[in-house]
């Protein structure tokens, strides 16, 4: 079923307010480690008033539907989303490449104006970036993912394919704003802009003067610029050099897969897509994929989607059980780490036990 209305802000029995959640679980591993997010965030006692929605390759599969207005329109109006992963196993061939990114993820990012894609990396002990604390800000509604381009005289040797990346004022202003508040709120107060000025000399161009001329409103916070590969060096040679980093949606899809490599691998990953208007819901998920290898084998991490979920409790303004939930996870990872458990050893629902167990 795609899902049913629900009232709004239904007191629970205890006077606390419940919160109108939606569940993608998705596919393979997807819906395992939501079911554990979901027990993580009822062992803080915040009330979620859930919904569960059938999106997803496997849906795709059985109906031919990717995202049918009416559930966008149900969607709409929720107060958050918690994703699991989407996705078809990787020799499947009868879900066309790209049909689920853009007819699914991207098309929530554009139609609930999810403009800022927000992952915090805190590395778990013996990582390569042990010791650091960064947050990327990846802007989530243009650039290279915003679908303009196409072909020409497609498969003949004379084929030409184009593909643009849409850089607006608006856009930029937005996202770069939103960094440079989020970098006065933190200890460093510390804001590097990523891109390819030097060759995208348009695009590069536009984020350098917005983020000049932003910068100008926050004396009290250190800016810098590197190019992005550089800057993939740095996160591999001296991560702790970066505090906030606020980058294009392309460029920040690659260097946030990196920096979750650094920091203890994908499986620790969260991320936010926020509406910071709160016109409409904002949406969270782990960074990993299906991983249809392992799925129904009760082997998957779930740390990634339990700390999206504290992301969307913070979201929601329930400042405390996020972070609650999310030192819980950086313990118990740090703990796996240091004595070479976790992982490998516990189940996926061993790890939700003992997250929730510590919140």
């Amino acid at each position: 079923m795609s899902g049913s209305r629900l009232s709004k802000d239904e007191p629970s029995r205890d006077g606390r307010p419940s919160y109108r959640v939606g569940l993608i679980p998705g596919d393979g591993i997807g819906p395992e480690v939501i079911a554990e997010a979901v027990k993580v965030v009822a062992a803080t006692g915040i009330k979620l008033d859930t919904v569960s929605y059938d999106l997803g390759a496997g849906r795709y599969l059985r109906t031919g539907d990717v995202l049918p207005s009416s559930v966008l329109d149900e969607l709409r109006q929720l107060e958050a989303i918690l994703l699991g992963a989407v996705g078809p196993p990787v020799d499947s061939t009868e879900v066309p490449a790209g049909l689920l990114e853009r007819g699914l993820l991207l098309k929530l990012r554009f139609e609930l104006d999810l403009y800022i894609n927000l992952r915090p990396f805190s590395p778990v002990p013996g990582s390569i970036a042990d010791g650091a604390d960064l947050v990327v800000v990846r802007e989530n509604t243009e650039g290279s993912y915003a679908g303009e381009g196409g072909v020409l005289r497609k498969g003949t040797k004379q084929e030409v394919a184009t593909q643009g990346s849409v850089n607006t004022r608006f856009g930029v202003e937005r996202c770069v704003r939103f960094a440079f508040d989020l970098a006065r709120s933190r200890q460093r107060k510390s804001l590097t802009l990523v891109h390819k000025a030097n060759v995208l000399t348009f695009a590069g161009d536009l984020w350098r003067r917005v983020f000049d001329d932003l910068g100008e409103g926050y004396p009290d916070v250190s800016r810098s610029y590197d190019h992005v590969d550089a800057s993939c060096i740095y996160l591999v040679e001296s991560p702790l050099r970066y505090d906030v980093i606020v980058t294009d949606n392309l460029f920040g899809d690659i260097i946030t897969d990196l920096a979750g490599a650094v920091s203890g691998g994908i499986g620790l990953a969260a991320s936010a897509n926020l509406n910071p208007a709160r016109t409409g819901p904002s949406l969270f998920e782990p960074v990993h994929g299906a991983a249809w290898d392992i799925a129904g084998s009760n082997s998957a991490n779930p740390l990634a989607a339990i700390r999206s979920a504290a992301m969307m409790l913070d979201h929601l303004g329930e400042h405390d059980a996020a972070a609650r939930v999310t030192r819980a996870v950086v313990e118990y990872a740090a703990a796996s780490s240091s004595s070479h458990e976790g992982r490998s050893s516990a189940s996926t629902a061993e790890i939700g036990d003992a997250v929730a167990g510590k919140v």
